[in-house]
């Protein structure tokens, strides 16, 4: 394309401390537009205001950022009220959230972030020259580094090679999706655009950042409040993996040892662990540090001497090369399930569905109507269905 790629940087925050700022910072001057929807869904109720806003005062930091350090008028805030949701929730999982920055998106891409996901600024300069070089992306992926109960740790294993994780083969997340007049926000989980004919081209051209050596930074469970509170977030969620998140989260919150050192997380029967890290933080990351140490950041932070004394064990170390392999070798064959079976069968499954006149999928029996709902809104209100067949009967945790 003829011009610079214009970027909006969308974002979905509850609770956003201590990063946020320095988040905002980290993208704003690669940023077309930064938009910024602020609140909670009904499943994070626990963590939220009465009326549906942080607990934290992250409202108040972005208006304040905005009065600040925006002299370019790029943030843009988004709360329930403003669409018509008196009670301060945004209705749905965060799919209406998303929709909210999506719509007032006037970029050639959209690039989702999270408040706890970082990059490098020469990453980002990157993937600006890798649009422009290459127009036809629809949606570029990244592999991430996940940071666990502190900076100095990253948890790894069969759950970041998940497909299931985020969407993608290896845990890639869907990041940077194309946009342009008539698109449309489809689903939240995974990130999923359609166009003006309301057909999915977030698959049509994908490519994977970590192909030319971008990777995302993600603080995901850093301090210890984000063991509370996403483990309460995702114990409501109606997945059955997720039942008994929260006790999970505290109890490696309290310790990790040979027992559950290869428990980390352990969603899909995955086993994960920890590594030490060994790279450099985003800039803006290490002025958060340093402004943490300083005592200018007022923030409870995880102790650390149980993880140090489990990385010098030499028994977890072999038990992590042992766990190792076998998650290598379960992603390996998922990938070729992928590649063999469930990439071709999607692609055919999606032509049908959009060549299918909608006059006539009405005509078709139930059973088979649901073949054209797609496969990722089908598989979840599967598994609402029976996670409230389970509330019913006492079973949910």
């Amino acid at each position: 394309m003829s011009h610079e790629p214009r970027i909006t940087f969308g974002m979905i925050v509850l609770n956003g401390e201590p990063f946020l700022r320095y988040n905002l910072r980290s993208i704003y001057p690669f940023a077309h537009q930064i938009i910024v929807a602020e609140g909670a869904s009904p499943r994070a109720a626990h963590a939220a205001t009465p009326d549906g806003h942080s607990l934290d005062g992250t409202l108040a930091a972005l208006y304040r950022f905005k009065a600040e350090e925006d002299p370019d008028d790029k943030l843009i805030i988004v709360t329930a009220e403003m669409c018509g949701h008196p009670n301060g929730f945004w209705p749905g999982e965060k799919d209406e959230q998303s929709r909210a920055y999506a719509d007032r998106a006037t970029g050639d891409w959209l690039w989702q972030i999270d408040v706890d996901e970082f990059y490098h600024p020469s990453d980002i300069a990157r993937v600006i020259a890798f649009l422009q070089q290459h127009p036809e992306t629809t949606c570029l992926c990244f592999r991430a580094y996940h940071f666990w109960g502190g900076f100095d740790y990253c948890a790894e294993g069969g759950l970041f090679w998940h497909r299931q994780y985020q969407g993608e083969p290896w845990g890639r997340y869907r990041r940077v999706l194309r946009w342009r007049p008539g698109y449309r926000y489809d689903s939240h989980r995974p990130p999923t655009i359609v166009d003006e004919r309301g057909r999915n081209i977030t698959r049509r051209r994908m490519y994977v950042a970590d192909s030319f050596g971008v990777w995302m930074y993600h603080y995901y469970m850093v301090f210890p409040h984000q063991f509370s509170r996403k483990g309460a977030y995702y114990q409501n969620q109606p997945w059955e993996r997720e039942r008994g998140r929260l006790q999970k989260n505290l109890d490696l919150l309290g310790e990790v040892n040979l027992t559950n050192g290869l428990h980390i997380m352990d969603q899909y029967g995955t086993r994960n662990w920890l590594t030490r890290f060994h790279g450099q933080h985003p800039p803006q990351i290490e002025a958060l540090r340093a402004d943490i140490a300083a005592g200018h950041v007022q923030i409870e932070q995880r102790r650390t001497d149980d993880i140090e004394r489990l990385l010098a064990d030499p028994r977890y170390l072999q038990m992590v090369r042992v766990a190792a392999r076998q998650e290598w070798l379960k992603a390996w064959r998922n990938y070729l399930i992928y590649l063999l079976w469930w990439r071709p069968r999607s692609n055919l499954v999606q032509f049908i569905q959009e060549q299918t006149p909608p006059a006539l999928v009405q005509r078709l029996p139930p059973a088979l109507r649901r073949k054209f709902i797609p496969e990722y809104r089908r598989r979840y209100q599967e598994q609402l269905l029976r996670y409230q067949r389970s509330i019913r009967s006492g079973d949910a945790t």
